[in-house]
C-alpha cells in the first residue's frame, strides 16, 4: 500500500518550512516590539471546554480524541446499539483537537487570572484542528497566529492593531493590503433607525454578501428574511456608499442621529481614522466598510478584516474584533473587555507565493564539508570539526567513503561553500586542503589557519 496523508495536511519541504518561518518570524517579532507576550496552550483540550462555544457547526467540526484504553467499556449497550453518535462521543471521549486559540486562551485567563497582569497583551502562534472540507486555503490542520488585549477599553488598542497590521504586511513587502474596519454598535444602530432591530442578524448577514452578489440579490434576500420594503428603502445610501473615510462618517453621522447606539459606533470610529490619519500608514490602506459583519455573535465594537493587495484572488488574509466579555464563555461573572487580531498564515504564504514575493531563502547547510577517504582520515577530520564546531562554524563530514565524485556532488547539490580534503600526506603534515567551491580555489592550511578563513 501507498504511503499517503490524510486529506487536509500537508508535508513541508526545507524551503516551504524556511518561508513559513520567514511570515512566522516576522508576525513574532512585531508583536513583541509592540509589547505583546506570548502563551502556549496544549494541542488538545477537556471536551467540556471546546463544546458548545462555537454553536452547532463549530462542535461537529471538532476532532474528538477517543479515550484510551478500552474506551466502550464505560459507554452502555443501549446507546451502542441504538447507534446515537452523540451521546456515544460523550461517553467514549472525554478529550478534544483545539479548534481555534480564541477559546483555549479564555480558559487559561479564567484559571490563571490571579498570576496575569492586566491589561494582558497576549499572541500565540500554534496549530488549529478543523474536521472542514478542504479547499483551497482551507486546511484540516493550519496554525493560527492571534494577538489580544484583555482588560482595557482603550480605543489606542485599535489604533495599534492597525499599525500592528501594517507593520507586519510592509516588512513582508505585502504593500496595498486594505485593512477594513467597521463597528457593531453601527450596524445595530442602522437596524434600530430602519425598525428592524429584531432582524439585525439576517440584516447584516445579507448586507456582508453586497461586494459579492451586488445590491438587487442583497434587497431580494432581505425581503426573503421579512426586513420591510420601507426598512430596506432607508438603507439605499449603503449600497452605493463611497467618498474617503471622514465623508463616510459624516454620512454615517446623519443617518444614524437618532440612534444613540449608532452614534456611539460612529464616534468610536472616529477616534481610530483620525489618529491613523494623525500617525500615518506604511504601505497599506485603511478603508470604512459598513458592510463588513463578521464574527457578529462575538464582536461588540470594532470589526477588522484585511484585504490581499488588488488583483489577487484570496478571502480575508487577517482579521478580528472588540468583545466585551472573553470570560463570560465559561460563566465567570467580572466581564473582561478585549480586542484581537489574527494572521492568516497559509493565506498569506499563497499571496506572497503567487507575487513571487519570497526572498531565495538560505537553507540551513554546513559552511565546510569534510570529504571521507576511510577510518583514519575520517577521525582526523572529526577531530578538526569537534574544534570547528566549538567556535560555531557549521561542519560536516560525509559519513561514508564513498567515491570523490558523489562527495562533490552532495556538495555542490546542498551549495556548501568549502570542502576540506584530508588524506594520508595532510595527515602526516598536520595540515588540510581546503578547496572554495566558488572560486574553484584551493591551498594547504594548519587547523588555525582553517579556522580564521572560515
Amino acid at each position: 500500500m501507498k504511503p499517503s496523508i490524510p486529506k487536509g495536511t500537508r508535508d513541508f519541504s526545507p524551503t516551504e518550512v524556511a518561508n513559513r518561518n520567514h511570515i512566522i518570524n516576522t508576525i513574532k517579532e512585531t508583536f513583541e516590539t509592540f509589547g505583546f507576550q506570548p502563551i502556549e496552550t496544549p494541542s488538545f483540550e477537556n471536551s467540556e471546554t471546546l463544546m458548545g462555544k462555537y454553536g452547532e457547526e463549530g462542535d461537529r467540526l471538532i476532532f474528538k480524541i477517543l479515550n484510551s484504553g478500552d474506551f466502550l467499556s464505560k459507554a452502555d449497550d443501549v446507546t451502542i446499539n441504538k447507534k446515537d453518535s452523540l451521546k456515544l462521543t460523550s461517553q467514549i471521549s472525554e478529550k478534544a483537537l483545539r479548534y481555534d486559540l480564541t477559546v483555549p486562551f479564555a480558559r487559561y485567563v479564567v484559571q490563571h487570572q490571579n498570576e496575569i497582569t492586566f491589561p494582558f497583551k497576549r499572541y500565540q502562534i500554534q496549530p488549529v484542528w478543523r474536521a472542514d472540507r478542504p479547499q483551497k486555503g482551507r486546511f484540516r490542520e493550519f496554525y493560527q497566529c492571534d494577538a489580544d488585549v484583555v482588560g482595557s477599553d482603550s480605543l489606542w488598542q485599535e489604533v495599534e492593531f492597525i499599525q500592528l497590521y501594517d507593520n507586519v504586511f510592509t516588512k513582508l513587502g505585502l504593500a496595498g493590503t486594505t485593512i477594513k474596519i467597521n463597528n457593531r454598535k453601527i450596524l445595530s444602530g442602522i437596524a434600530e433607525v430602519i425598525g428592524a432591530q429584531d432582524k439585525l442578524i439576517d440584516f447584516t448577514v445579507a448586507l456582508d454578501k453586497l461586494d459579492k452578489i451586488g445590491h438587487e440579490k442583497v434587497e431580494s434576500e432581505m425581503l426573503v428574511k421579512g426586513i420591510s420594503e420601507e426598512a430596506i428603502q432607508k438603507v439605499q445610501p449603503l449600497f452605493s456608499f463611497d467618498g474617503s473615510n471622514i465623508d463616510k462618517l459624516t454620512s454615517l453621522e446623519a443617518m444614524l442621529a437618532t440612534s444613540e447606539e449608532g452614534t456611539k459606533g460612529v464616534e468610536e470610529l472616529r477616534f481610530v481614522i483620525n489618529s491613523i490619519t494623525d500617525l500615518g500608514m506604511q504601505s497599506a490602506n485603511l478603508e470604512v466598510d459598513v458592510t463588513l459583519a463578521r464574527g457578529l455573535n462575538y464582536y461588540t465594537g470594532a470589526i477588522f478584516e484585511v484585504a490581499a493587495p488588488k488583483g489577487v484572488k484570496m478571502g480575508s488574509i487577517g482579521g478580528g474584533g472588540r468583545y466585551d466579555d472573553l470570560t463570560g464563555l465559561f460563566g465567570v461573572k467580572n466581564p473582561l473587555s478585549g480586542v484581537g487580531i489574527s494572521f492568516g498564515l497559509d493565506r498569506i504564504y499563497l499571496v506572497l507565493e503567487e507575487l513571487g514575493l519570497f526572498k531565495k531563502v538560505d537553507l540551513p547547510k554546513p559552511k565546510v564539508l569534510f570529504i571521507n577517504f576511510g577510518e583514519a582520515e575520517a577521525l582526523y577530520a572529526m577531530q578538526a570539526i569537534t574544534a570547528l564546531r566549538k567556535e560555531n562554524i557549521k561542519s560536516e563530514l560525509y559519513p561514508e567513503a564513498a567515491k570523490m565524485k558523489k562527495q562533490m556532488g552532495y556538495a555542490n547539490k546542498r551549495e556548501i561553500e568549502f570542502v576540506v580534503m584530508a588524506g594520508s600526506s595532510e595527515m602526516t603534515n598536520k595540515s588540510y586542503t581546503l578547496k572554495n567551491m566558488i572560486s574553484g580555489e584551493q591551498k594547504s592550511v594548519n587547523l588555525t589557519e582553517l579556522m580564521s578563513i572560515l
